[in-house]
C-alpha cells in the first residue's frame, strides 16, 4: 500500500508544484475534499481557495483558481488558472486587486465583463485566505 501520492500542479504558465505528499486537501465544488494515497480514482472541479498539503508531517498551503483534478490511486493532478504558495503571496497587492475587483462590479458591465471581474475577486479572495491563515 502506497504511503505518498504525487501531486503536480499546473497553470497555462508552468508546473508550480510537483511532490510526493501525505495528504491534500482541495476546494471541490461541492465541498472540501480530502485526498489520501489510494484515493478512488476520480474526476471532478475544484473552485478558487485554499489547498492544504500535508508533507513530512508538516501542513503547506496554496491558493488557487477554478480547474479541475484527476485522482488516481498514487497521483493527484491539478489543472488550474492559478496556484501561488502561501510565501509567495503579496497581502498588499491581493487586498488591492480585491478592492478594484469589487468597485468594478459596482459598474456596469456586459456578462462577459462580470465573468472576467469576478474571477478576479475570487482569485484575490483566495490568495487573502491563505495569506492571513499563516498569521493564525
Amino acid at each position: 500500500m502506497t504511503s505518498t501520492l504525487k501531486l503536480e500542479i499546473v497553470t497555462p504558465e508552468a508546473r508550480t508544484y510537483s511532490e510526493d505528499v501525505e495528504m491534500i486537501t482541495l476546494p471541490g465544488t461541492e465541498g472540501e475534499m480530502g485526498i489520501y494515497p489510494n484515493h478512488v480514482p476520480l474526476m471532478t472541479q475544484i473552485k478558487p481557495g485554499e489547498i492544504t498539503v500535508l508533507k513530512g508531517g508538516q501542513q503547506y498551503f496554496l491558493a488557487v483558481g477554478e480547474g479541475f483534478v484527476e485522482i488516481t490511486g498514487d497521483r493527484v493532478a491539478i489543472m488550474t488558472d492559478m496556484a501561488i504558495k502561501a510565501e509567495n503571496i503579496d497581502e498588499a497587492k491581493a487586498e488591492e486587486a480585491r478592492k478594484r475587483a469589487e468597485a468594478r462590479l459596482t459598474e456596469k458591465l456586459d456578462d462577459e465583463e462580470v465573468a472576467s471581474v469576478s474571477a478576479a475577486l475570487a482569485h484575490s479572495l483566495a490568495q487573502l485566505q491563505v495569506k492571513r491563515r499563516q498569521r493564525r
